[in-house]
């Protein structure tokens, strides 16, 4: 029987054949199956698994299709009737018992759905770690975290698209210059997710560049695996780069959307020039999931050892909170 199936359980199957992912709650160190549809699990493998579908992903009509639907979707969940989404949305995921830590814990205050989707949280719902701390990097967002010492690791055990280069990621290569052989931290947000992504660090923004692309999924089913496209170089994406406080070192921080994602936006106030403190909001993306990277020059910062062995020893991503800490200066 064994031969005939070698895998403990259907959830292993459909990770060794990238049809879902495991997951890591920091909190409780339990490892489990990301729930996702099925409709949705086999539509990602038919669409990013195998040598055809990558031919077919440089294709530009299937480009041109995601980016309509991806603005379609931006459009009609901007709507006013909208609103008729987001209690089937709350019930789907379970969101219930998280709306008591919103600014707006009341579903029917929203005015559409693309409201909810960026909600606000209580300005306590998320305590900063050690916050009088300036060694201390906090995480970006309610997320499924990956950190990686070095970028060459996080390109052997985790983007395995072909061309990922932080030249092409951040979009300059001048920039990619003052990273090189530094460290990159990888918040992937789902769409039941809080999603506005903090600072995790003090600092001052030093510019905001736009860069146009893509909008391929940012699922572990497309970044993980090799030889098709590089999502995070291909998609559509925002460079921030800041001035750390504390050392003076320059820190990334990269926007990343994805499919389904109608926008990215900063928030009033997050613009060249602007002093930010670590955990202040920056932006919000609207519908569907996402990514931020924060890449950090060589020994900026040293990642909490439970991430960077789950990231490169299990291969799994860890879900983390907003403001946790997750590495810290030497």
């Amino acid at each position: 029987m064994r031969r005939l199936f070698p895998y403990n359980s259907l959830e292993d199957m459909e990770a060794a054949f990238h049809m879902g992912n495991y997951v890591i709650d920091r909190k409780t160190g339990e490892k489990s199956f990301e729930p996702m549809s099925m409709y949705v699990r086999l539509g990602m493998h038919l669409l990013y698994y195998g040598s055809e579908q990558e031919k077919a992903l440089e294709w530009n009509r299937t480009k041109q299709l995601l980016k309509e639907q991806s603005e379609k979707m931006g459009r009609e969940y901007d709507a006013p009737n909208s609103v008729d989404h987001i209690k089937p949305f709350i019930e789907s995921f379970g969101l219930q018992a998280t709306l008591s830590q919103l600014k707006e814990p009341d579903p029917s205050k929203y005015k559409t759905f693309n409201e909810f989707f960026g909600r606000e949280l209580r300005p306590d719902a998320r305590p900063i770690a050690e916050p009088d701390n300036d060694k201390v990097v906090s995480s970006l967002a309610d997320c499924r975290l990956t950190t990686f010492p070095t970028i060459d690791l996080a390109a052997k055990y985790w983007i395995k698209g072909f061309h990922f280069t932080l030249e092409r990621l951040l979009g300059d290569a001048d920039l990619a210059k003052l990273f090189d052989g530094g460290s990159i931290a990888i918040s992937r947000l789902a769409p039941q997710d809080y999603h506005r992504w903090h600072s995790p660090i003090d600092g001052t923004v030093e510019s905001i560049k736009e860069i146009p692309g893509s909008y391929y999924t940012v699922n572990p089913q497309a970044i993980n695996e090799p030889g098709t496209v590089n999502v995070f170089c291909e998609n559509k994406r925002s460079v921030m780069v800041m001035k750390r406080a504390a050392t003076g070192s320059p820190v990334a921080i990269i926007a990343v959307g994805a499919m389904l994602v109608g926008s990215i936006k900063y928030n009033d106030g997050v613009e060249v020039g602007a002093s930010v403190r670590r955990g202040q909001t920056l932006g919000a993306f609207y519908y569907g999931g996402s990514t931020v990277i924060a890449v950090f020059p060589k020994g900026e910062v040293t990642f909490d050892e439970d991430l960077v062995r789950n990231s490169i020893e299990q291969n799994c991503e860890t879900l983390v909170s907003v403001g946790w800490r997750i590495g810290a200066s030497l």
